[in-house]
């Protein structure tokens, strides 16, 4: 396996902790200063097909990003399929993993200055096939950063037990990155997670600010989370939501949660807050922004004429199946991932990661 090409594993201490943003940021960050960069996702979760293949979604979001020229197949080896872990306690085969990972690094490494690896989940999340991230990182010969959701006491007990699992796997820990602070808290949070990283001799190697805008979900990433389908406006499907309220009260008193950004959720034959939406929508200019859109749930549809107005307006209108209460739940637990396409998201991920993190450092310690 190749050993001599620069690299760094990218773990977190629990899903969602931002390794994609962080893998994002750091590839246009090092690209700039290295030129060629690699990138491989050596055991994923979340896979599309793709002619085919199962393919881990980062990897499709980090080539259609940066055309990274390594066959996509190499960039995610192992796709962790529904039955992937029965199938491996019922015959394991941990040896032809290994091989399949290192060789996969192989192609990826083909000709790049630095690889960035991107782990999945926790520390040990793949301890069950043999193939926890720490245990990754030891096969493909890395040191690590890790990734926590901003804070002080938590995020850094959850450090400390990640690190314990690296350091069992004999993995250096090279620095953590603290991500997502809340803005109004953050030069108090920073302060105080380095001096208490100090003291577990870890290294703050840099800390981002909470940005909406990337926990923002866009009205077709809502549509596919609540089984929903477009009966107006699906070109917009883009547009980002910022608010969710429930249209349970009546057209007076709703119009006042009529706003840039806020998504309307109501039953389907609640025609008097549709017409209050559709009017304030006229009101508001030619892109009928007085609102993100509408969610029509419980599987209920209007009167023919009001669906006529709404397919002649320029409100976005999803309907679904789900009563009212389970649209806003769903949607308020949702994941929001990057997307390939989101030019806003990935300019602002690069953006942060250049001004928030300490890339000469990260280089110098490797």
């Amino acid at each position: 396996m190749n050993t001599t090409t620069p690299r760094i594993f990218i773990a977190a201490t629990q899903q969602n902790d931002g390794k994609t943003t962080t893998s994002l940021g750091l590839f246009a960050a090092l690209r700039k200063r290295l030129g060629r960069i690699g990138f491989i996702k050596p055991v994923g979760q979340r896979f599309v097909d793709v002619e085919g293949k199962f393919i881990d979604e980062d990897s499709v979001l980090m080539d259609r990003t940066f055309t990274v020229h390594t066959p996509l197949e190499a960039m995610s080896p192992i796709a962790v399929e529904p039955d992937f872990t029965r199938r491996y306690i019922d015959n394991e085969n941990n040896e032809f993993l290994v091989r399949r990972i290192k060789n996969s690094f192989d192609r990826a490494a083909w000709e790049k200055e630095f690889v960035i690896i991107e782990g999945t989940g926790h520390a040990g999340v793949g301890s069950v096939f043999d193939l926890s991230n720490a245990r990754v990182a030891r096969h493909l010969e890395s040191k690590v950063i890790i990734v926590v959701k901003g804070g002080i006491g938590r995020a850094i007990d959850e450090i400390a037990l990640n690190k314990a699992l690296f350091d069992k796997e004999g993995v250096e820990v090279l620095g953590v990155l603290i991500n997502k602070i809340l803005p109004d808290k953050f030069d108090y949070v920073r302060d105080f997670a380095k001096r208490g990283l100090a003291r577990l001799g870890i290294e703050l190697i840099g800390a981002m600010p909470e940005e909406p805008l990337l926990s923002n979900a866009t009205l077709g990433q809502i549509s596919r989370t609540i089984r929903g389908e477009f009966i107006n406006g699906k070109s917009r499907s883009r547009r980002r939501v910022q608010k969710v309220v429930i249209g349970a009260m009546n057209s007076t008193h709703v119009m006042q949660y009529f706003k840039p950004g806020t998504l309307v959720v109501t039953p389907g034959d609640r025609e008097d807050v549709i017409l209050a939406a559709l009017s304030a929508s006229a009101l508001n200019g030619a892109e009928g922004e007085a609102i993100a859109g509408l969610v029509l749930s419980g599987d209920l549809r209007p009167h023919p004429s009001v669906l006529d107005l709404l397919s002649h307006s320029e409100v976005p209108v999803i309907t679904s199946p789900l009563d009212s209460y389970t649209v806003a739940s769903s949607i308020h637990s949702m994941t929001v991932k990057t997307l390939p396409g989101d030019v806003e998201k990935i300019d602002m991920i690069q953006s942060l990661i250049e001004r928030y993190v300490d890339i000469d450092r990260l280089l110098g310690k490797l």
